[in-house]
Parts: structure tokens; C-alpha cells; sequence
């Protein structure tokens, strides 16, 4: 029997990874223990294994690692991380360990970090809105319980001050905020930026409803594929075992695909599009799928992912891969940021394919569907009527081509835009909407019932 057993057999050290020799039978994921010749000891979990050899990811850093004198465990076990309660309002790193001042955590029970799959036939419909208290989202992107939505950024843009509005804000309508908890994950961000999320959380007052890990850009890069897992994992447990509904976001799984690609490397896989290796998008649905309701269990998790886009471009592997799994996305604009416009967020680039379920009488307004797709429709028009002022001129454009004009301005000044600490209810960006709206003649409003244009277009006039 091999489990306790010490093998000295380390054939190689590359980077994050080490060779065993001679072991039988190591399964894949399964937990491993490093030990030093100092004594110390560090985690490591099979990768690939055959008959005569095993593959090992380090967790933590390799220095001081050689081939002679360090020695291998087999656990037997996968790599579990002990959750309770009691992690909300504290901040730990990226493997767990508690980096705030508070005492240590005392888990109730430990879970695998890579979850359980959920049974598709044990998934229930999403349908219960979640108000961020942001109109564009709110009105034009709705986000639903048990969703889960990437937000496809850039170098530059402001997706950290969005997520840390969004994890201040949110809430289920009609659930009491004692049900509501945020688990963030910071994958790969810089110490400035870790330090500006637990500020945030602090001054809003929403760090007690929080758990925070931080994996900072500084730790090893292995550390980047456990991060967003152990986030994961508590989130289920709060959700599942605790009945809460949890927001997880994920900033940022760009980085999180850079880890994959260099431990790739590392294991001279034959790469993929960009270097990334070829199993990527079954890596994201590993992490993206465990958001989602189970129909026997009163909890949710809702997952909102930052992706940053290299180069701004939305068909790099990150984003298109993401795009798959993920339903729907809140796209970014440059364009819009250079206006001074906060949140940046295109509507024209941006898609939740569960808005459906989540809105209507009961849920946000009877008239959420029709507003949103005559704002979608107007603020097109009035995208068109500005390409096509830069190319005839103002002159040119006819009267409702000018018209449509000033309501695209409107609309990205009054609608898009509000103050960072700005929290609008969605009857608040429904009325909006409609103040935007009357601006246009009632031979445009084709998109919306006469019996809304009636009822709602002559309150807000």
C-alpha cells in the first residue's frame, strides 16, 4: 500500500511541475505532500499519471526543491478546503490561508475544491431578478439568480470599479440582504488593486457579507487555477448548505488562462490557438458551470466574470471561449470611457440570454420588455445617424435622423452614466427610460404595446 509511504524517486523539477517515478496507481487530482529536508512541507496534486510515473503540480513556490534530498507523499485524498459560516467578512490569499488580523477560521466541514457536478435534470429555471442598482445593466442586461455573466473589458477600462459597485449593490428583489452574500475572487490582480476591492467593501459596509481571496499578481501563477476554485467552493457551501444566494465574481480569468497556458508549457502539450492549450474550454465550463440553482435546495449561485480582452479584441481565445459557456456578456467601450462616461457599458456589444426569465409583471415592470428594446432600437438608430453625420455632415442628416441624434446623446449622458455610488431602482430606470423615450414621436415607439405608450409615456412627460 503506498499511501504514507515516502518516494524518493523525483525524476525532474520544471517550474510548477515534478516527475515521480516508480508509483502505481496515483489518481488523477489527487493530493499531494512535499517534504523538505528543513521540514517544511508543501501541497501538490497529481496531474497526469500512468503506470510508472506521476505528474506534479506544486501549490506555492519551488524553491528550494531538489531532486536528492526532498521526498513525496501520496494522500490518497483529493485537495479539500474546510468552510464555515464564519468566512464572511474575511480575507484570505489565494491557497485559503487567512491574511486579514482576525483568528484563525474554524471549518465546519471540508469540501473537494473541484466541486460536485450538478445534474442538468437537477437544475431549476433562473427567473428571480437581481437589482445592481446600475441602469444599464438593470434595464437593458438584466441579470438573473443562478446566471452566469462575464463583464469583457480591456486594459484600462473601469471594470474594477463596476464589480466593486456591483458586489456593493446587488441584491435579490424581494430577499432580505441577510440572505445575500458576494464571494470575490481576485485573480492575479496587484496589491493596489486588492487593497482598493477591501477598501470598497469596507466603506460601503458590505465586507461583513463578503469572502474575500486574493491571488495577487506576485504569487505563484500556479496559485491562479486554485484561486477562483476555493472561491467556489465556499460559495457552494454558503449556497447550498446555508440557503444563501451568492454572487461570485471572478476578476480577472484572463489571468487564469495564463496560468493555464504556462502550466501547459511547462508540460510541453502541444498548444493550442494563441498557445493556450487545446482543453481550455472544458477548464472555463469546469468553473463557469458551478453557478446555477438546484431545484431541492433554497440557495443560488450567480457567477459575474471580469475577462479582460488583450488588444481589446473580443475574438481572442479568452473572451470567445467564455462567450460559449457563459450566457451572455456586459461588453466595455473605450469610446464611451473617453467620453467620461461611467459605466462604460456598450448596450449594442452587450447580451443576457436569461433577461426573459427574470423580468415582466412581478418580477421588475410589465413594461421592462418593451422599454428595453425601444432604447436597443433608438439607440441604434442614433449610432447610424452618427456614422452618418461624419460622412455627409450635420447638414445632411434629415430631421429625424438629428433627432435620433440628440437621443443617442441623451441616452449615454442620462441612461448609460451615473455617479460610482449611484443605486437606482429599476422602477427608477424604467421611468428613465421613458423620460428618454417621449422625446420621440409615437409613430417610433414600435416596439413597445400602445397600451405601455398610454399608461406610461404621458406620466413621464
Amino acid at each position: 500500500m503506498r499511501f504514507g509511504i515516502e518516494y524518493r524517486t523525483l525524476e525532474s523539477i520544471s517550474g510548477p511541475l515534478m516527475v515521480v517515478k516508480n508509483v502505481r496507481r496515483a489518481a488523477y487530482n489527487e493530493l499531494v505532500r512535499i517534504n523538505l529536508q528543513n521540514g517544511e512541507e508543501r501541497l501538490g496534486q497529481v496531474l497526469e499519471t500512468s503506470d510508472t510515473y506521476a505528474i506534479v503540480q506544486v501549490f506555492g513556490q519551488t524553491d528550494g526543491l531538489n531532486l536528492r534530498d526532498n521526498s513525496v507523499t501520496f494522500l490518497g485524498e483529493t485537495f479539500e478546503f474546510g468552510v464555515t459560516e464564519d468566512m464572511l467578512g474575511r480575507v484570505f490569499d489565494g491557497e485559503g490561508r487567512p491574511i486579514d488580523i482576525k483568528a484563525e477560521v474554524i471549518p465546519e466541514t471540508k469540501l473537494d475544491v473541484n466541486g460536485s457536478p450538478m445534474n442538468p435534470t437537477a437544475r431549476a429555471v433562473p427567473t428571480d431578478f437581481i437589482e445592481t442598482g446600475i441602469s444599464a445593466i438593470d434595464g437593458l442586461i438584466t441579470l438573473v439568480r443562478g446566471q452566469k455573466l462575464p463583464i469583457f473589458s480591456g486594459a484600462g477600462l473601469q471594470h474594477n470599479a463596476l464589480a466593486a459597485q456591483i458586489a456593493k449593490q446587488a441584491q435579490v428583489k424581494g430577499k432580505s440582504s441577510e440572505e445575500f452574500a458576494v464571494v470575490f475572487a481576485g485573480i492575479g490582480i496587484t496589491y493596489d488593486d486588492a487593497n482598493y476591492f477591501i477598501e470598497e467593501f469596507r466603506t460601503a459596509g458590505s465586507l461583513s457579507r463578503s469572502v474575500t481571496f486574493m491571488n495577487l499578481a506576485d504569487s505563484p501563477s500556479i496559485e491562479r487555477i486554485l484561486t477562483p476554485r476555493l472561491a467556489l467552493t465556499t460559495a457552494e457551501y454558503l449556497a447550498f448548505e446555508k440557503s444563501m444566494h451568492v454572487l461570485v465574481i471572478l476578476n480577472d480569468m484572463t489571468n487564469y488562462a495564463e496560468a493555464l497556458r504556462e502550466l501547459s508549457s511547462s508540460r510541453d502539450e502541444v498548444p493550442g490557438r494563441r498557445g493556450y492549450p487545446g482543453y481550455m474550454y472544458t477548464d472555463f465550463a469546469s468553473v463557469y458551470e458551478r453557478a446555477g440553482i438546484l431545484k431541492n435546495k433554497k440557495g443560488s449561485i450567480t457567477q459575474l466574470n471580469i475577462v479582460s480582452m488583450p488588444g481589446d479584441d473580443v475574438t481572442h481565445p479568452v473572451p470567445d471561449l467564455t462567450g460559449y459557456v457563459t450566457e451572455g456578456q456586459i461588453f466595455l467601450s473605450r469610446d464611451l470611457q473617453n467620453k467620461g462616461i461611467y459605466p462604460s457599458i456598450n448596450p449594442l456589444g452587450s447580451l443576457s440570454r436569461l433577461m426573459n426569465q427574470g423580468i415582466g409583471a412581478g418580477k421588475t415592470r410589465e413594461d421592462h420588455r418593451g422599454v428595453s428594446d425601444q432604447l436597443y432600437g433608438a439607440y441604434a438608430k442614433s449610432q447610424e445617424a452618427r456614422s452618418l453625420s461624419t460622412i455627409v455632415g450635420m447638414e445632411a442628416l434629415s430631421d429625424l435622423d438629428k433627432l435620433y441624434l440628440s437621443f443617442g446623446d441623451s441616452f449615454e449622458k442620462n441612461f448609460i452614466a451615473q455617479k460610482f455610488d449611484e443605486r437606482r431602482t429599476i422602477e427608477e430606470t424604467l421611468d428613465i427610460g421613458w423620460e428618454l423615450l417621449s422625446a420621440l414621436p409615437e409613430s417610433e415607439m414600435t416596439r413597445i404595446s400602445r397600451d405601455f405608450i398610454k399608461k406610461y409615456r404621458k406620466a413621464v412627460k
